[in-house]
C-alpha cells in the first residue's frame, strides 16, 4: 500500500425527504441568496422545484434560476451563469439536477470568482484559488460529482472536454434521497450503471500500486451495480435497490477506492470524452462502448502493471477463470442491460475515426497518457469498438 492522504469535506445527506432540509441547510451555512442551477423543466413539473423553493422561502433565502444545463454540459452556458451570478451578487450555487447539473455548478463557483475567462482554469492557465460554496440536490446516480471535486465541461467551439478540481469545489452538502432518482429513464438507468463501472476500474485495472482491500472495495461497487441494475430494469420502484445503486455511485469517486493506490490514470475517461465532446454521445454510453475495447487491448499490453488482475475481475466479480472471460462476461452484460458496446449503435462510423483519434491524443496530453496511448493504441482501440 503506498502512502496517501485523504481528505473529503462533503457532508452527505441520504435518505427520503432530505431535499426538504437544504433551506435550513443553508441558513446554517450563511447562506441568503443562491443561483438554483438546473436542467429541464422536469423539476417543476414533478413539484421538486416547489419542494426546493419553499424550503428556501421558509429560511428567508432567496435565489435566481438558472436552467436548461443539458447532458454533456457546455461552456457556453456555464459562462452565461456565471455572469447570472456576478449580476446578482449570490452567496452560493445550488444544484438539483444529476451530474451535467452539479459539474456545470462547480465550474459557475469557481467562474464567478476568478478574475478571467472560466476556461483557463480547465486549460491550467491559472489556478482555482476559491470558489463560491456549492450546494446539492441529486436527481440521478451517476457521476459522484455530489462527494468528489471533479467538473467535466466541453468547449463547443474546440470540442475540447476537460475536467477542473480543486479543494475549493468540494460541495458542502449534497442530499442524495433515491426516491428523486425514480424516473430516471430505462436508457439513462443502464448508461449510468456503465458510468460507476468506469469510475470504479481506472484505478483498479491501471494502478501500479493496487491494495488488495481497494480491489475488494471496488469488486463490492461492481457487484452491487450489476445486482441493482438488474433489479431496478426488473421493477424501477424498488426502492432499497435504488439506495444501494445510488450510494454505490457515491463511493466508486469519492476518493476512498484510490487511497494506498500510486499510479493509475483514467485511459476510458480519456478516450470517451472525445465520443461525447464530437457527437454527443451521452457520457456513460460511451463508456459501455470503450471499456471492453480498451479491456481487449490493455489486458496483454506491455503498459498494463498488472495483468493478473484481470483474472481477478473475472473471478471475482462473474465467478470465471481467463482475462479474456471476464471482459467479455462484462461486454454480455452490457449488452444485456441494452447500454451500447459498439461505435456503429452510437452512430459513429470508421471513416470518422481519423477525427475522433486526433481528438483523443488531444485529451491524452491533457491526461498525461500521451507515452502509451499513441496513434496506433488509440487506432487499436477503437477498431477493436467498430
Amino acid at each position: 500500500m503506498d502512502n496517501f492522504s485523504f481528505y473529503n469535506p462533503t457532508r452527505i445527506e441520504f435518505g427520503k425527504d432530505k431535499e426538504q432540509l437544504i433551506g435550513q441547510i443553508l441558513a446554517e451555512q450563511g447562506v441568503k441568496k443562491v443561483l438554483l442551477t438546473y436542467g429541464s423543466e422536469r423539476i417543476k413539473r414533478d413539484g421538486l422545484f416547489a419542494t426546493v423553493s419553499k424550503s428556501l422561502d421558509k429560511h428567508g433565502i432567496s435565489f435566481v434560476e438558472s436552467g436548461g444545463i443539458v447532458s454533456n454540459p457546455v461552456l457556453s452556458k456555464v459562462r452565461e451563469a456565471i455572469a447570472t451570478a456576478r449580476e446578482h451578487k449570490v452567496d452560493a450555487i445550488l444544484s438539483v439536477g444529476g451530474g451535467s447539473v452539479l459539474d456545470s455548478s462547480k465550474a459557475i463557483a469557481a467562474g464567478t470568482l476568478h478574475d478571467g475567462d472560466v476556461w483557463d482554469l480547465f486549460l491550467r492557465k491559472a489556478p482555482i484559488d476559491a470558489a463560491l460554496p456549492v450546494f446539492a440536490i441529486l436527481t440521478l446516480a451517476a457521476t459522484g460529482s455530489e462527494m468528489n471535486n471533479g467538473a467535466v465541461v466541453t468547449n463547443e467551439a474546440t470540442k475540447e472536454k476537460f475536467a477542473i478540481g480543486s479543494v475549493h469545489t468540494f460541495p458542502k452538502v449534497s442530499i442524495v434521497n433515491p426516491a428523486l432518482m425514480q424516473t430516471v429513464s430505462r436508457d439513462y438507468l443502464v448508461y449510468s450503471a456503465a458510468d460507476i463501472i468506469a469510475h470504479s476500474i481506472e484505478g483498479y485495472f491501471t494502478a501500479r500500486v493496487q491494495p488488495t482491500i481497494q480491489s475488494r472495495l471496488v469488486e463490492s461497487i461492481i457487484k452491487t451495480v450489476i445486482e441493482s441494475t438488474e433489479a431496478l430494469l426488473a421493477d424501477p420502484h424498488d426502492y432499497d435497490a435504488r439506495a444501494e445503486f445510488a450510494w454505490a455511485s457515491t463511493l466508486a469517486l469519492n476518493g476512498i477506492t484510490h487511497a494506498g493506490t500510486a499510479g493509475f490514470g483514467y485511459p476510458n475517461h480519456m478516450i470517451e470524452h472525445s465520443l461525447s465532446a464530437l457527437f454527443n454521445v451521452p457520457h456513460g454510453a460511451g463508456l459501455s462502448v470503450v471499456i471492453p475495447a480498451w479491456a481487449k487491448w490493455y489486458h496483454a499490453h506491455a503498459s498494463n502493471p498488472r495483468p493478473a488482475q484481470f483474472e481477478r475481475f473475472a473471478q471475482q466479480v462473474f465467478g470465471l477463470k481467463t482475462a479474456e472471460e471476464g471482459i467479455a462476461a462484462l461486454e454480455k452484460w452490457f449488452d444485456k442491460i441494452g447500454t451500447p458496446t459498439r461505435l456503429s449503435q452510437l452512430g459513429i462510423t470508421e471513416a470518422q475515426l481519423p477525427t475522433t483519434i486526433d481528438n483523443v491524443l488531444g485529451n491524452a496530453q491533457w491526461f498525461g497518457l500521451a507515452g502509451t496511448y499513441t496513434r496506433d493504441a488509440v487506432t487499436d482501440i477503437l477498431k477493436q469498438a467498430l
